[in-house]
């Protein structure tokens, strides 16, 4: 495999309960890598920012950013990309942003039976894989953008996070 450049990404704790989880910021700067390792997208001079927030903060974003009034795990807000390729020379290319709410994704874990690492592990290339265009609109999408997030997490040793679900699109 051809090795890309990754991107620079920040990790922001925000929410006092993400503490808890002493191993969040290094398994998302992990997941992130494996998930740009991975895909045929040029993400070498780009910049991410990954939030990691509580119910609170992703359900005021979920609002606001999309009129659905509750919490959710993750949150992908690809950047508007500058009008004909043309960037200013001295600033970073922004891929965007990513919120994870830790209450809800404690809680699927929980209820999955999954490791918490794992799920944050797999929620970060989920939302990742939003940030270089994927999605998961149509059912075709859906299975397009399942399958790369196996291969990436079968890449960090986490086992298919869609073995035991019917597909949600």
């Amino acid at each position: 495999m051809t090795r890309h450049a990754l991107p620079a990404t920040e990790v922001l704790v925000v929410a006092d309960c993400w503490q808890a989880e002493t191993e969040a910021e290094a398994t998302v700067l992990r997941a992130i890598a494996a998930a740009a390792e991975s895909v045929d997208a040029d993400t070498g001079d780009a910049e991410l920012a990954v939030m990691l927030t509580d119910d609170a903060g992703i359900r005021t974003l979920n609002a606001n950013w999309r009129g659905i009034d509750k919490p959710t795990n993750v949150l992908s807000f690809p950047a508007l990309q500058p009008p004909g390729g043309i960037e200013p020379d001295d600033a970073p290319r922004m891929l965007g942003d990513i919120a994870i709410a830790y209450e809800t994704v404690r809680r699927e874990a929980d209820d999955e039976g999954k490791p918490f690492v794992n799920h944050l592990s797999h929620l970060a290339v989920h939302g990742f894989l939003h940030l270089v265009g994927y999605d998961h609109e149509s059912e075709a999408e859906a299975e397009a953008m399942e399958d790369v997030e196996r291969q990436i997490l079968a890449g960090l040793g986490i086992p298919d996070p869609y073995a035991d679900q019917d597909r949600v699109v």
